[in-house]
């Protein structure tokens, strides 16, 4: 009788518990991307060693990405977001070659949106796209994916507040060799912290978004073991010297906990002349010295550098909307290395900058791309100055619209620079550093972009872009790098002709 009784209480729980249950609304987006491409993003033409110069001129590939929104309510949600790819076809390893099955199936966003009980401060918490504001050709510093808490709240219609914790790495020192001790120290003192307070204005025709970011990141900070290996951190956030952003051999020595790092920025939009648009963004950026390194100078004499690096950048856009496209201009300016390892770098520091500007080596398309070099992942913009026109959205005929653009790229880093370089690939190619190619003041650059774009169906769109890089590197500069004589080398144009076919819902 008494298991009868439990049995009966159990299921009226049950029961009450799913009467009182909400039923939860799911949504599901996504993207299709199916793309051929056929280029040569390189920048150097390497006779006598292969190694630098190895990928194919065609490649096709595909990428599916899928969004689940699980709704309860206007103030309670969560997503889910799959990535399935990059896969190239033919290749193994991603899951494209014969049999078609590998292992590609990633959480590229998984977070929980709410607000707090009779309030309207909203929340969001999990693995998620965060972006620092930005206008103007994209975010220099932030645009990507961590793990954050987002909390933002709209006091009126002008004034709203936004503040943020990230952890964008944490864990992934593999320690060191200690006698028979090979793991010591393993993810001790390797976690990144930012926080970051936005403050988003909106007026009649003007919109501006001051916000700052500081951060504190170990001293054995890494993003993983085979990345960046230096004491001053991960991802962008590198040392002068050697190949700009890949200093693996410049292991630093430091006393020193915990570094700050701190980030500011001043987006502001101007739309009160329209159909005129006025854009510009200030960033600033620092990141403490852990420690020095040594860094070798021409190949013969070791320096001792600093791992310090404070920079700045200035971008702008002007466009005139018309009935047949929208004409512009657009350029920026970024301080650069000084020449003395001694003092730290002068380059902007970020963490995953995503530049648009330009297609080829920006992000200004649909970035993506099938092909190594095809595109950048993170262009900051960080030791560089350039200025460009553009004509976009053109249309002669009805759901084909066409963007051109040209560009010229120069360099703001001293070119006494290279004598601590390891040859002229530090500009190999567009993504030999995540601040895209590292230019001294005697190097230029002139890209142009064609990106056509047509709307087969509401939800399908042929996009098919054609890019070109005119090479102006000085020679004379890089051949002072400490083992180009040891090469026969020469530079070379590159260009890129990609077809994609995007479906999305």
């Amino acid at each position: 009788m008494k298991k009868i009784l439990t049995l009966m209480l159990a299921a009226g729980m049950l029961l009450g518990a799913a009467s009182g249950a909400k039923a939860i609304d799911f949504k599901a987006s996504g993207e299709w991307l199916v793309g051929f491409g056929l280029g040569d993003g390189s920048l150097i033409k390497d006779v006598d060693n292969k190694k630098y110069h190895h990928d194919d001129t065609f490649n096709a590939g595909q990428r599916v990405r899928l969004q689940l929104d699980a709704v309860a309510s206007e103030s309670l949600s969560g997503t889910v977001f799959f990535e399935i790819g990059d896969q190239m076809w033919g290749n193994a390893e991603s899951g494209g070659a014969l049999g078609a099955d590998g292992k590609e199936v990633k959480v590229k966003n998984a977070y929980i949106d709410w607000m707090v009980p009779n309030t309207d401060l909203k929340l969001r918490m999990g693995l998620q796209a965060v972006a620092m504001p930005n206008v103007a050709g994209g975010s220099a510093i932030m645009d990507g994916d961590a793990a954050a808490v987002v909390a933002s709240y709209q006091f009126n219609d002008n004034v709203g507040l936004t503040a943020l914790w990230m952890r964008p790495l944490n864990d992934n020192y593999a320690g060191r060799v200690y006698g028979d001790r090979e793991d010591y120290q393993k993810n001790y003192l390797d976690n990144m912290d930012l926080f970051a307070l936005m403050l988003p204005l909106k007026f009649d025709g003007v919109e501006l978004t001051p916000w700052a970011m500081y951060g504190m990141q170990g001293k054995n900070t890494r993003f993983n073991e085979g990345g960046v290996e230096t004491a001053d951190g991960a991802l962008d956030v590198t040392l002068p010297g050697y190949l700009p952003g890949m200093n693996e051999f410049a292991l630093g020595k430091t006393s020193k906990a915990y570094g700050s790092m701190f980030w500011a920025g001043l987006p502001v939009a101007i739309t009160a002349f329209d159909p005129l648009n006025i854009e510009f963004d200030i960033n600033y950026g620092y990141v403490e010295a852990m420690g020095r390194y040594d860094v070798l100078k021409r190949g013969t004499d070791w320096v001792r550098g600093n791992s310090k690096r404070e920079g700045w950048l200035v971008k702008a856009l002007v466009e005139y909307k018309m009935d047949w496209g929208t004409p512009g201009i657009f350029g920026w300016y970024a301080s650069g290395d000084d020449g003395n390892v001694k003092n730290g770098s002068e380059r902007l520091p970020s963490i995953a900058g995503a530049g648009n500007f330009t297609s080829f080596m920006g992000d200004g398309n649909l970035a993506w791309g099938t092909g190594y070099n095809f595109y950048d992942n993170n262009l900051t913009y960080a030791g560089t100055w350039g200025v460009g026109l553009q004509i976009a959205d053109v249309s002669f005929v009805e759901d084909l619209k066409h963007t051109f653009r040209v560009a010229y790229w120069g360099g703001t880093n001293s070119p006494s620079m290279v004598k601590y370089m390891g040859s002229g690939v530090a500009w190999n190619d567009t993504t030999a550093t995540q601040d895209g190619p590292y230019l001294t003041t005697n190097d230029g650059l002139l890209e142009f972009n064609l990106v056509n774009s047509w709307q087969i169906y509401e939800n399908l769109e042929a996009n098919l872009e054609l890019g070109y890089i005119v090479n102006m590197m000085d020679k004379d500069t890089w051949d002072k790098s400490y083992i180009s004589e040891q090469r026969n080398w020469s530079k070379q144009d590159a260009w890129k002709a990609q077809l994609i076919f995007a479906y999305s819902f």
